[in-house]
């Protein structure tokens, strides 16, 4: 089923968008590509979703519930560039090995962790100390 959908939407891959609902299309069927085939953007999103649950709960500043959504946006955004970077390289090689496709991903999967732990350490900066002052620590 999922490698049905997966074909319809190669299928129509190279169109170019004819209007803008068209644009808007082709990058919704991008998240939900993202979502439905990458583990790591599912896990990504919930942990976000999270996180900012978490940051309404503990009633943080509007400015620093901001910070929260860029540094997750940013996290989403460049994993879906690794994904698209993957399917790049894979669509040049195809299955053989090349030191400059394994530079490629490795570096497109070095970008996602940077932002990963980066956002894991915004997260921890604004959110512990509300978080121990409303717990009683």
């Amino acid at each position: 089923m999922a490698e049905r959908r997966d074909r319809r939407l190669r299928a129509s891959a190279w169109k170019v968008a004819g209007d803008l609902p068209a644009s808007f299309r082709y990058a919704a069927q991008g998240l939900a590509y993202g979502f439905t085939s990458q583990r790591n953007f599912r896990i990504h999103v919930i942990t976000g979703a999270g996180v900012f649950g978490l940051g309404l709960w503990l009633q943080l500043p509007t400015s620093q519930l901001a910070v929260l959504v860029l540094t997750v946006a940013a996290v989403l955004v460049l994993e879906l560039l690794n994904t698209a970077t993957e399917a790049v390289v894979d669509l040049a090689i195809g299955r053989r090995f090349h030191p400059l496709a394994r530079i490629a991903k490795d570096c497109a999967a070095a970008a996602v962790l940077v932002a990963s732990i980066s956002s894991l350490m915004i997260a921890m900066l604004l959110l512990v100390p509300p978080l121990v002052a409303r717990l009683g620590f």
